[in-house]
C-alpha cells in the first residue's frame, strides 16, 4: 500500500499473532463476490415482487427491505474503500465504486474522509464524532433525530459527508489539515467518482421515467435512500461509537455489537457489528471478522472492551444524559 493510501491497525492494546492476521487478512473472492450478488438479489426480488403485487401491504414491506440492502450496499463500498473487497486493486475499485454509486455515495471520495475516522479516531480529525459524539442525550432527544432521518430532512447532509463535504470542511482549518498525509491519487480519483455519481443519479431517473417505470423506481429505490435508509445509518454509527467512556483505545472508542443473526442481517449487514475488531485491524475482509473476535477472546485480547449485546448497547445510547459517564465529544 503507498504512503497517503494506507488504513493504520490501531494496536493501542495487544492483539493477535502475526501468523493469525496474515491467516485473517487473505481475501477470497468468491466471499466477496457472493456478498455483492446475495445483496443484489434482494433487492432484485423484493422489487419484482412489488411490480407484480403493487399494493401498499407489499410495497412499503419492500422498501424496508431494500433500505436494508442499500445499507449493505454502504458497508459493501465501505469494504472496497479499505481495499478488502479483491485482491486486484482495479477490480475492487470497480465493484466498490458501483455499489457506491447505485446508492448515491461516491466510493473514492469516502476513502478519503474515512482515513480520518480509522486513522484518527476520536481526534479532532476524526469527521464521524458529529453523528455518534455526545451520547446518550436520552430517549426523547434520539427518537427526534431518527424522526428528523426518516423524514427525509437530513439526507443532505449524509450525501454531502459522503461527497467529502466533511473533509472539505476541515481542510480549510489552517491550523489542523487533515487531509495533508493523503496521497494525490486519492484525491483525484475521488473528484472524478463525484462526477460519475453525479451522472448516474441524473440519468437513473430518466430512464426509468422514459421507460414507463418511474413512479417505481422513486418509491422503491430514491424514496428509501433518503427516508427510511437514514435513519439506519444514524442509529448504526451510534451503536457503534456512541456513549463510549475512554477514547483512547480502539477497545473503548469503539463497540462490538453481539445480537441474533437476523438482527446482524437487517442492522449490521456483512458483520460490520464487529466494529472494534475492524478498527483494530481494517486490513481484515468482513466475512473474517467473526473469526477475528473469536481469536480475539481466546487471547484475552478483548477484556474490559466495548463489547456488549445489542440490547445492552440500546440502553446506553438512549440513557438520559448524566446517567453514565461519557465524554460528550459530538454535537449530533
Amino acid at each position: 500500500m503507498l504512503k497517503g493510501e494506507e488504513f493504520r491497525d490501531d494496536l493501542r492494546r495487544r492483539g493477535l499473532a502475526p501468523t493469525k492476521i496474515k491467516e485473517l487478512t487473505r481475501l477470497h473472492h468468491g466471499k466477496a463476490a457472493w456478498a455483492v450478488v446475495e445483496t443484489v438479489a434482494v433487492v432484485a426480488v423484493c422489487v419484482v415482487v412489488s411490480l407484480t403485487y403493487w399494493h401498499v401491504l407489499v410495497v412499503v414491506p419492500a422498501m424496508v427491505i431494500i433500505a436494508s440492502r442499500q445499507q449493505a450496499f454502504f458497508v459493501l463500498a465501505h469494504d472496497a474503500a479499505h481495499y478488502r473487497m479483491f485482491r486486484q486493486r482495479w477490480l475492487n475499485d470497480l465493484v466498490g465504486r458501483l455499489c457506491g454509486t447505485v446508492v448515491g455515495i461516491t466510493m473514492c471520495t469516502y476513502r478519503v474522509v474515512h482515513r480520518l475516522h480509522h486513522n484518527h479516531l476520536y481526534e479532532s480529525r476524526d469527521p464521524d464524532i458529529p453523528l455518534h459524539g455526545g451520547y446518550p442525550r436520552g430517549r426523547l432527544y434520539l427518537l427526534r433525530k431518527l424522526a428528523k432521518d426518516l423524514a427525509g430532512f437530513t439526507a443532505w447532509k449524509t450525501y454531502g459527508y459522503f461527497f467529502g463535504a466533511p473533509a472539505i470542511n476541515k481542510d480549510r482549518d489552517t491550523a489542523s489539515r487533515p487531509l495533508d498525509d493523503t496521497a494525490p491519487a486519492l484525491r483525484q480519483a475521488a473528484r472524478r467518482d463525484r462526477w460519475l455519481v453525479a451522472a448516474f443519479h441524473v440519468g437513473a431517473p430518466a430512464v426509468a421515467f422514459a421507460a414507463g417505470y418511474g413512479i417505481e423506481y422513486v418509491v422503491l429505490w430514491a424514496l428509501p435512500l433518503v427516508t427510511i435508509l437514514q435513519p439506519i445509518l444514524r442509529f448504526r454509527a451510534i451503536c457503534e461509537h456512541g456513549a463510549v467512556t475512554d477514547f483512547h483505545s480502539p477497545l473503548t472508542a469503539a463497540r462490538t455489537n453481539l445480537c441474533p443473526p437476523w438482527l446482524a442481517w437487517a442492522l449490521f449487514p456483512h458483520h460490520v457489528n464487529y466494529h472494534i475488531e475492524h478498527h483494530m485491524y481494517p486490513s481484515i475482509p468482513h466475512y473474517n471478522l467473526p473469526a477475528c473476535h473469536q481469536a480475539l477472546m481466546a487471547e484475552g485480547a478483548l477484556d474490559g472492551a466495548e463489547v456488549r449485546r445489542f440490547q445492552d448497547t440500546v440502553g446506553l445510547v438512549v440513557a438520559e444524559p448524566g446517567s453514565a459517564t461519557v465524554h460528550h465529544a459530538g454535537t449530533g
